[in-house]
């Protein structure tokens, strides 16, 4: 398909959202080339079924290194949206290893009979 004199060549990228686990909206979209991520999302948010202002509260990334929304998109690129953490991984562990005790968690937990401790 030519472009048009003056006409901007599009792009197409893949935009992505989980909005909950085990569920992915992948939409493949065509912006003008040199287009801007805030521009991106305010095309893709009524397609994703949320609103701008949703969207603002938002981190993306391209290609899963987070970018502002000044970073021009590229063709191919894979714009993704990501959700705030329900629970920090680190609390979880520590949670985990509470529950669990030291002596069922770990590398050295099964140890041999008359051994050192760590073999």
């Amino acid at each position: 398909m030519a472009s048009e004199p003056g006409e901007r060549p599009q792009i197409t990228v893949t935009v992505v959202y989980s909005a909950a686990p085990r569920t992915v909206q992948e939409l493949a979209m065509e912006f003008p080339s040199g287009c801007l991520v805030a521009d991106a999302l305010a095309q893709a948010a009524p397609r994703l079924g949320m609103s701008a202002a949703q969207m603002r509260g938002l981190e993306v990334g391209v290609w899963g290194k987070k970018v502002g929304l000044q970073h021009a998109l590229q063709n191919a690129d894979r714009l993704e949206l990501y959700r705030p953490l329900a629970v920090d991984p680190k609390v979880a562990r520590r949670e985990r290893f509470v529950r669990q005790g030291a002596k069922s968690a770990g590398l050295f937990a099964t140890r041999r009979a008359n051994s050192k401790a760590g073999y």
